[in-house]
This record gives structure tokens, sequence and C-alpha cells, in this order.
């Protein structure tokens, strides 16, 4: 089956990273494959994508008219695409050389209607001491516990996720009220696809650990300010999701039962046997995110028109 690889970018000062992960695209172990590269309303780096990249054999340059964001972009790359699959991969991610075929591999052995893969830390600087693992997925990492090999949950992560693309642009792709854009902070693009593909077809995603990238961890996203306002956002972006999905599948609760009765009780454990500074503010941190995230859900509850506003 064709597939076709879309990656979406919008600025220079990410040029490097988009060229890395585009590179890793190019040298992937499948065939046939088609590249569709969406620069978001930026001449700039559409001129240089066109130079790097347009002459490529089975590559597509398109440049969106004005910045239009994450999701607008994706469902753009798909229209524009012709593979059966369509897969999508972060601009600051690199795609180990299997990746395609792992995610092909589950497609012609079930009859999977969507499949995402492993997502792993690529840390660009040390990693923080105080970091827990258990919220990689701040960071649009997979962590502990995230599904077992094989397993079909709604979604995964955006950096590594495909869909049956027929199906996919059924269902209406991306939101595009959701996910990046300027400086908007609704968050879980993913999301409303995975519940609006299980509303039509019943299926959910298939998680496969074989399908691997890596992510870019710049900086910045290791700041604890940060992660903290990101932990709040998330929070409301989720209350947003209940409101306009009421009836999907509740994957916080789980999260948090799983957190609080295994992962915490487990540190505390470890502590106990070997102590350890990194350990105390690991165990700080799960409580202070955790924190955040409700903050945000409540925040989400007492504002007025929070719909209307996502939407706006």
């Amino acid at each position: 089956m064709k597939v076709s690889v879309v990656v979406c970018t919008y600025s220079m000062d990410r040029y490097e990273a988009f060229s890395e992960c585009v590179e890793s695209v190019l040298t992937q172990k499948y065939e046939p494959l088609e590249i569709v590269l969406v620069v978001d309303g930026n001449p700039t780096v559409y001129e240089r994508v066109q130079s790097d990249f347009g002459r490529e054999e089975n590559v597509i340059v398109h440049n969106n008219a004005e910045n239009r964001g994450i999701s607008f972009s994706r469902t753009k790359g798909a229209e524009l695409a012709s593979g059966e699959i369509v897969a999508f991969i972060d601009d600051d991610a690199t795609a180990e050389p299997a990746w395609v075929q792992r995610l092909v591999d589950v497609y012609e052995s079930s009859d999977a209607i969507a499949v995402g893969g492993d997502v792993r830390a690529d840390w660009q600087t040390e990693k923080p001491d105080f970091f827990p693992e258990e919220f990689y997925w701040l960071v649009g990492c997979v962590e502990p516990g995230f599904a077992e090999d094989g397993e079909e949950v709604r979604n995964t992560y955006g950096s590594n996720i495909s869909y049956r693309r027929e199906e996919f642009l059924e269902v209406g792709g991306y939101d595009p009220n959701t996910g990046r854009k300027g400086d908007k902070h609704l968050q879980a693009h993913e999301a409303p696809v995975g519940i609006r593909l299980l509303e039509e077809y019943g299926k959910g995603m298939v998680f496969t650990e074989d399908a691997v990238v890596h992510h870019k961890l710049f900086e910045y996203r290791g700041e604890f300010r940060w992660l903290v306002f990101r932990s709040f956002w998330q929070g409301y972006s989720k209350r947003v999701m209940d409101l306009l999905y009421p009836d999907a599948p509740d994957d916080k609760s789980a999260y948090l039962k799983q957190l609080l009765t295994h992962f915490v009780p487990k540190r505390v454990k470890e502590l106990v046997q070997s102590p350890s500074m990194s350990g105390v503010k690991q165990l700080a941190s799960i409580f202070v995110f955790t924190s955040a995230v409700g903050l945000g859900y409540l925040y989400a509850i007492v504002t007025p028109d929070v719909v209307a506003k996502a939407n706006s």
C-alpha cells in the first residue's frame, strides 16, 4: 500500500530540525512512499523548502496562504496526499529507518483503521533531574504504562500517528480550532479524530512499539515553569474535550488512577529503599503537575462560554 508522510513546519527557527526530520523520512526503507511538506504561511520557509526538497522524487511542497495552525496544515497535507495511508511526524522529530514499514505491518496484518507508534525523548540538553517519566506525555513522548504493544487506544501522540487516509478525511481530519496556532493553548488535537473514528467506525488506534520516532526536546521543554504552564493548559483542554465529546471514553480517570495507585507508591517505596534528591524532586513534580492539570480543568469549568472561546 502507498504511504504518504506529512510533515508541517512554519518557522526558520525550526528549519534545522525540520530538515533532519525530512531526511529521516527520505531514507525510509519502504516503497511506495510519498512525502508532503506543508509550510504554514511563511514564504521565506517555503522558498527554502522548495529549494532543498522540491526536486526530490515523490515530494510535494505546499505553502498555506496564511498561518492556519498545525491542525489545518496536517489536514491539508492529507488532502494533497495520494497514499492509502497518511502518516504524520512532527518537524522536530526523526524517524527510525523502518518506521513506515512497521506502521504498514500492522495495517497489513489486521483491519486497523489507525496506527500509532512509540515516541522517545531526544533531549537536546541535559534531562532535568526533577522531570518524572510518568509525565513524558506533557512533551509529546510516550510515558511508562501508556499501552501494551498491539493494544487499541483512542489515539497515540501526534509525532507518530497514522490513519487510513480516506477514513481520516471522511471524519473531517483534524479540527482547525485545536492544536498549535500562534499563542492558542487548546491542545490534544489528536483526540477529536480518535473519538470521531470510534463513533463512525467503532475502531480505535492500534499502538505498535516497533514503529519508533525520536522527538527532540529543546531546553525550554525542560524548564519547570514551562511544564507547569503546559500542565495547566492540558487540564483546560481536557475540559473543552469533555464538553465537545461528552460520550467519549474517559482516559483521564484511568491515567490518574494508575498514577496514584501504582507509580506514586512505587516511587515512595524506591525512595525509602534508596533515598535521592532527584527522586524527591520528581515525586514533588508529579504532585505539582497533577495539581496544575486540575487547576486548568477547574479554570475551564468556571470560564463562561469556554467552548466558544476555544473555537474563536
